[in-house]
């Protein structure tokens, strides 16, 4: 429709004055944890013990350590009281990370769209409280240089210890994750099924909306969902113009993002996708048909159902659907008709 084009048309238009000017800036968790009741905050201790193999290895080339991070707890009942309350009896949590391109964007209720994500998710799944963790966001010239890879994934390990251990969630809870987020999930999920981490098994189930998963951009040319979906979705100043990669990258090689199955695992530029979801638990990806990002997408879905079995995927393409459906509360009716989907899956997850 004209208003839906106009729409995405301004988001563009943002993104690109965004990637040319300075990228938002985001509440710091200090000023968090002045306003802990108000805005359901609380810390997530550091755990360095837990960093083991490839990651680790990463970790020391870009100079990542393991630092105390924060999340926001939203719930039914308001943040307060949502806030590091023990996990009641088989109760089911969305573990939530953010979308941004990994450079930009904040779990704080000051995030409209991060919010009105969380709100449909708690309306409509029949979970009743998220935990949204704040990791690390990467940074490149000219704005800076810190927190490359493994930075997020560093925070991300030490959120899903503090949601199990410290406050009691069984392991059969929900993963979740938004854009970026969706790929931070997924490399946290494959983390736990990679490594035999005493105590914390892989999470029960992986909820992946609009995941970009293909940072080197390898699906292109005429075609490709990047180029025919040019002027329907709003995120193309976000691959146009490297950032995300260069901010990742780090010290890393220069190819090691766009063949990395970390954050890359809908790449065509991977050495190996053998067993590449290998231990994955059962799966929703949610993508739409107007995206940039949608063959990466479908590329991931068919490795992932090669792997874990097209029984254990849920695959929901929305068709004339935008970048991470969930945060654009405009549209509708395609944005409820997706969560009654998810709660459906939830439901037999």
């Amino acid at each position: 429709t004209l208003g839906r084009s106009l729409i995405v048309s301004a988001l563009h238009a943002f993104l690109d004055i965004l990637y040319g000017t300075s990228l938002l800036a985001v509440p710091t968790l200090e000023s968090a944890a002045a306003e802990a009741q108000k805005v359901g905050f609380v810390w997530v201790e550091a755990t360095p013990s837990l960093i083991v193999g490839e990651i680790k290895e990463k970790a020391a080339i870009n100079k990542i350590e393991a630092v105390r991070t924060g999340g926001f707890w939203y719930g039914r009942d308001g943040a307060g009281a949502a806030a590091g309350k023990k996990a009641g009896p088989n109760e089911k949590i969305f573990y939530h990370m953010h979308g941004g391109g990994f450079v930009m964007g904040s779990a704080h209720p000051s995030n409209s769209s991060a919010v009105a994500c969380f709100n449909s998710l708690l309306e409509h799944t029949g979970v009743s409280r998220i935990f949204a963790l704040e990791y690390r966001i990467s940074v490149a010239p000219p704005f800076g240089s810190e927190g490359p890879f493994p930075a997020a994934l560093i925070d991300a390990i030490a959120g899903y210890r503090y949601l199990v251990q410290d406050v009691g969630f069984l392991p059969e809870n929900i993963v979740s994750g938004d854009s970026a987020g969706g790929s931070l999930a997924h490399a946290v999920v494959r983390y736990f099924s990679l490594y035999n981490i005493p105590n914390l098994p892989v999470p029960g189930a992986f909820l992946a909306l609009s995941p970009t998963v293909d940072w080197g951009c390898t699906h292109k040319g005429p075609g490709s969902s990047m180029e025919r979906n040019s002027r329907s979705d709003f995120v193309h100043p976000i691959f146009t113009s490297g950032y995300t990669y260069r901010a990742l990258q780090g010290n890393l090689p220069d190819d090691e993002i766009a063949q990395s199955p970390w954050v890359s695992p809908g790449s065509l530029s991977l050495a190996s996708t053998k067993e590449l979801f290998a231990g994955f638990p059962k799966t929703c990806i949610v993508s739409g048909g107007a995206e940039m990002t949608l063959d990466p997408m479908r590329t991931m879905k068919d490795r992932m159902e090669s792997t874990i079995g097209s029984e254990n995927v849920t695959y929901i393409e929305v068709a004339g659907s935008t970048h991470d459906i969930l945060t654009q509360v405009w549209h509708e009716p395609e944005r409820t008709e997706t969560l009654k989907k998810i709660g459906a899956w939830i439901v037999s997850a």
